[in-house]
């Protein structure tokens, strides 16, 4: 009886226990600093081990503390204990300095944009599974990176090919040039394969084949009994989306391509004669050069994305990615033909010379010839709010603050100097916009040939100092193109990392590159559309390419965990030790003349919505001078992607009016073939004979 007694007293009291589960928590804001917000929980009763549930999807199911929180948004943690049991709390960091504030206030801004951007529609009519499964387990070399010097062998294989092991089990000696055997055990219950034969070398660091191919570190794969879902930290799954906003910037271009009959490419030797000059008329309306107005649009798109952009690409997606983000640059000229043909078809010239011109005209007017005036009013105005947005932020705060951070790195003195920096930066661009675009124009006609060369030129040296490794590099891409790991979300999860790179990077189809061409001096707007067809395969094809290849012929496209601008210096850095600091500038340059295209971009817009006059477009640059300062000196976190964002919702409204009026530029570019066949159109030979 008392024995009895005794277990019904422990059960009775474990159940008292398990029913007593409290959960506390505290909050702490340790600086002014956005985005270091801690909760620590503190848990009572119940039966050990808890897990904890965060909705913050960094913080491990183990962990009772969540760090890194945006301050002034809840978050919530569902504390379970070993009986199942659980409670949930909900805590929010409080916000202290204005900086907090405006992170909190648009973070969920930024979830309710991305909502729709990155919205998956395949996986929302369920024609297919958007969650990441890995099926094998990779074991790796011990303690490998990218940079290694050694050669590992595989000595010994301790379990045959096949055999079921246990997460534990010892399954292969590896043996090293330069250090002692070492004995791998198993990270996985399945059935082990072998990825090299007993005796073979596995990675050997003078082997370029080795360096470049992907996955040259594995030995061994354990194949699971069941797929396993792939988790973030707080056991969400991992999903590998399909955004909408893709979708639509790539089917938008592959239409434009197949409707202008692939003017992509039969258009390409065209459009470099016009960008050489040899079709400018002096007399023809418009206030730049074609050269001019490519040169400002190039600005506006080449920059941090192609140095920073591509690394973050090219690691997630694998080398094929590259292969996917030539298509795609390929494809999106397309898009830029028919937007700038537009731009310059429905602009307005003013008295004073001063030319208005761009989606917003286009939208309205060319939709008004269609009796459309209502819809065509909307989207461009929603177009217009979309880059006055756009360009204080995404053009002009994202670019002050990332170049600062690029600069600040390689130069310490500038550390906590965030203000000046900006002050001097906003100094140097008042001075070149205040004259308006013949002065943006002439500096972007300078300063854009000159960062892309020493870009291109850096990279090739980069790519001919290795390029013993050419043959391995291509197979990389081509083989991660078209036969990528499950890790790697398999082709369609390359593709998708490869075109979104892309789509971001060149803008084709956003709408604003026809706001700069729209001032070309030309009387046939198709020969813009021509000229800025080169964006994209300057951007895309040209530069990001080029980052992409140092990136794989260095060996670097393996590492995990490191951003995205580190990883493109550390690529070069391992080949020319001091070209960092020569990328450091150059990122300056690449972001001084995005902040010059873009305040013109924002200023049209502007005007649009307030008026033509000159103290509206005064007005306008004074604002966008006070962000320069702004963007540099604090971290604003969630404003700056909410207007980043905001650049690609700008293709929305954009977008449905080129499919609208996609058959006009189709038979306005008839027209203009048949008077360059004929010889009709001026040509400076002509001029002169």
């Amino acid at each position: 009886m008392k024995f009895f007694l005794t277990v019904f007293a422990v059960f009775f009291s474990s159940f008292l226990v398990s029913q007593s589960l409290t959960v506390t928590g505290k909050t702490l804001n340790p600086s002014s600093n956005i985005n270091d917000g801690v909760i620590e929980v503190q848990v009572e009763g119940g039966v050990e081990p808890y897990t904890y549930k965060w909705s913050n999807q960094q913080t491990s199911l183990r962990s009772n503390k969540a760090t890194g929180l945006v301050e002034g948004i809840p978050y919530n943690v569902v504390v379970t204990d070993a009986n199942g049991e659980s409670v949930t709390k909900v805590f929010k960091v409080k916000t202290e300095a204005i900086t907090e504030v405006f992170n909190g206030t648009m973070t969920p801004a930024v979830s309710a944009l991305g909502s729709v951007l990155f919205w998956d529609p395949f996986a929302a009519i369920g024609i297919y599974d958007p969650v990441a499964y890995a099926d094998v387990k990779r074991i790796a070399i011990p303690n490998w990176s990218p940079d290694v010097e050694n050669a590992y062998v595989l000595k010994k294989w301790l379990k045959k090919a096949g055999a079921k092991v246990k997460k534990g089990d010892a399954i292969a000696v590896l043996s090293n040039a330069k250090s002692a055997d070492v004995t791998i055990t198993s990270s996985a219950k399945g059935v082990l394969n072998h990825l090299t034969k007993e005796g073979n070398v596995i990675y050997d660091s003078n082997n370029p084949e080795d360096v470049i191919e992907q996955g040259a570190h594995f030995f061994a794969e354990i194949v699971y009994d069941e797929p396993e879902v792939i988790t973030h930290p707080n056991g969400d799954p991992v999903t590998k989306d399909i955004p909408f906003i893709v979708i639509w910037l790539v089917l938008g271009a592959t239409f434009f391509t197949i409707r202008m009959g692939f003017i992509n490419i039969r258009g390409f030797k065209h459009s470099i004669d016009l960008a050489k000059g040899k079709y400018d008329d002096p007399e023809a309306p418009g206030q730049v050069t074609h050269f001019q107005a490519l040169a400002t649009a190039v600005s506006g798109t080449v920059g941090l994305g192609n140095i920073a952009g591509v690394a973050v690409a090219v690691s997630l997606g694998g080398a094929g990615a590259t292969f996917w983000m030539i298509v795609c640059g390929l494809l999106g000229m397309s898009s830029k033909f028919v937007e700038c043909t537009l731009g310059v078809k429905y602009r307005d010239i003013l008295p004073d010379g001063r030319v208005f011109g761009g989606p917003m005209n286009y939208l309205r007017y060319g939709l008004e010839k269609r009796n459309m005036k209502g819809f065509g009013k909307v989207l461009a105005g929603l177009f217009a709010v979309l880059a006055v947005g756009a360009s204080f932020g995404g053009g002009n705060m994202f670019q002050a603050n990332q170049s600062f951070e690029q600069l600040a790195g390689q130069f310490p003195v500038l550390e906590g100097n965030g203000f000046w920096f900006g002050v001097i930066t906003a100094i140097l661009v008042g001075v070149v916009i205040i004259g308006g675009i013949n002065s943006i124009a002439k500096v972007t006609g300078r300063v854009v040939p000159i960062m892309a060369s020493i870009y291109i030129v850096a990279a090739l040296a980069v790519i001919i100092m290795n390029i013993q490794n050419i043959g391995p590099a291509f197979s990389a891409i081509i083989d991660g193109a078209f036969s990528p790991s499950a890790l790697k979300g398999g082709i369609i999860g390359v593709l998708v990392v490869g075109f979104q790179r892309a789509a971001f990077s060149n803008e084709a189809g956003v709408g604003s590159a026809a706001i700069a061409h729209s001032t070309a001096k030309t009387n046939h707007p198709p020969s813009e559309g021509f000229v800025a067809l080169l964006e994209p395969f300057i951007d895309t094809v040209v530069v990001c390419t080029l980052t992409a290849l140092v990136l794989i012929f260095t060996g670097m496209h393996e590492v995990e965990g490191m951003a995205g601008a580190q990883l493109t210096s550390d690529a070069f850095a391992s080949q020319i030790s001091w070209f960092p600091y020569v990328l450091a500038l150059a990122v300056f340059l690449f972001a001084f003349s995005t902040m010059i295209s873009w305040s013109y971009y924002g200023m049209r817009a502007w005007t649009y919505l307030f008026g033509k006059s000159k103290r509206t477009e005064f007005i306008y640059k004074m604002v966008f001078l006070v962000f320069v300062v702004v963007g540099a000196s604090v971290s604003l976190g969630a404003v700056l992607d909410f207007s980043d964002m905001m650049i690609l919702a700008m293709s929305f409204p954009n977008i449905i009016g080129l499919y609208i009026m996609s058959g006009e530029v189709r038979g306005d570019l008839r027209e203009y073939l048949r008077k360059l066949k004929s010889n009709q159109l001026f040509k400076k030979q002509q001029a002169a004979e």
